[in-house]
């Protein structure tokens, strides 16, 4: 079996009966498994983690792409997390027995029928870009919907699927393969955004940071906390417990706390045996020690000396 995952951001956090009618359309279309949904007002945006068959996650992102460009409109929309469409980015990850070509030739595929049958424009990033620079989603998203209604008829912000004209209430999407990204926030003890912008400049990679790590400061209404809000390109290299000891350490700057972490999505179990073990001060943590792991891995193994008797 192919399997992929999906991790599709929409611009809507706030109207349950939109979220649902996305959510429940994907599911209703495909034969797709929904892992988890996260959404929050203050963002106002929606992010679903689901995992299937590259057929089926392509025909469950159609409906979904549908129900968005139909139900929301960027005119109406605000919130704290910086986008461009109402389906704001796609990105298709390799999750078994598929490659990064795949997941590329899946994203040209729906980019281009995204532009076919919705006319809404399609930039291309991550292992998916054709220009350097829109690797990286911020460069793609300057200027946000707002801006990028004048900005996409210049030649050098034109999209890589589609016309140089938005969708009127739609906007645009970023459509991509990229391997695991991990979204990761961390809440301080001030309502200062001020201070939260001063620490992500110090901790994302473009301003001279950690690799691997973009970074964003935001003001989160519904606790009244500033927020250091983060997405982790490759937890191998930059792990988890670095980066919160980082912005522990930036934070001490200001005179003010990390208070709470937030995990957005999911995350590879890896990436938490890594800080745990860190600070556990277990060097050699192996997933084999968890005893969940443990007994889901026997059972998998009885089941196939099972099937092959």
């Amino acid at each position: 079996m192919k399997l992929i995952e999906c991790v599709p951001n929409f611009s809507e956090g706030r109207r349950q009966e939109v979220m649902d009618a996305i959510v429940n359309g994907m599911k209703e279309s495909a034969n797709v498994i929904i892992l988890d949904v996260e959404a929050d007002p203050s963002h106002n945006r929606m992010v679903v983690t689901m995992v299937g068959e590259p057929q089926q996650v392509l025909n469950a992102m159609k409906s979904g792409a549908r129900k968005a460009v139909e139900l929301i409109d960027l005119n109406q929309h605000q919130g704290e997390h910086p986008r461009i469409g109402a389906l704001d980015v796609v990105p298709f990850v390799p999750l078994f027995n598929v490659t990064m070509g795949e997941c590329n030739e899946l994203a040209l595929e729906f980019g281009q029928w995204m532009w076919d049958e919705l006319k809404v424009p399609v930039y291309l990033y991550a292992e998916s870009a054709r220009m350097p620079e829109r690797k990286r989603l911020p460069n793609i998203r300057k200027g946000e919907f707002e801006g990028l209604r004048e900005a996409i008829k210049e030649p050098e912000r034109h999209p890589d699927i589609g016309e140089p004209v938005i969708h009127p209430t739609a906007g645009a999407t970023a459509v991509g393969a990229r391997n695991f990204l991990i979204a990761f926030n961390l809440y301080l003890n001030t309502a200062d955004k001020g201070v939260a912008d001063k620490i992500a400049k110090a901790v994302r990679e473009s301003s001279g940071g950690l690799v691997n790590i973009q970074a964003k400061g935001m003001f989160i209404e519904e606790k009244g906390l500033a927020q250091v809000s983060m997405n982790l390109l490759d937890y191998t290299k930059t792990p988890l417990y670095r980066i919160t000891e980082l912005v522990k350490m930036e934070a001490r700057r200001f005179g003010v706390e990390v208070v709470e972490g937030e995990l957005i999505g999911l995350m590879p179990l890896g990436a938490a045996l890594n800080s745990l073990g860190y600070y556990l001060q277990i060097p050699k943590l192996d997933a084999n020690q968890i005893l969940d792991v443990a007994v889901l891995s026997r059972l998998a193994e009885s089941q196939d000396d099972e099937q092959q008797q």
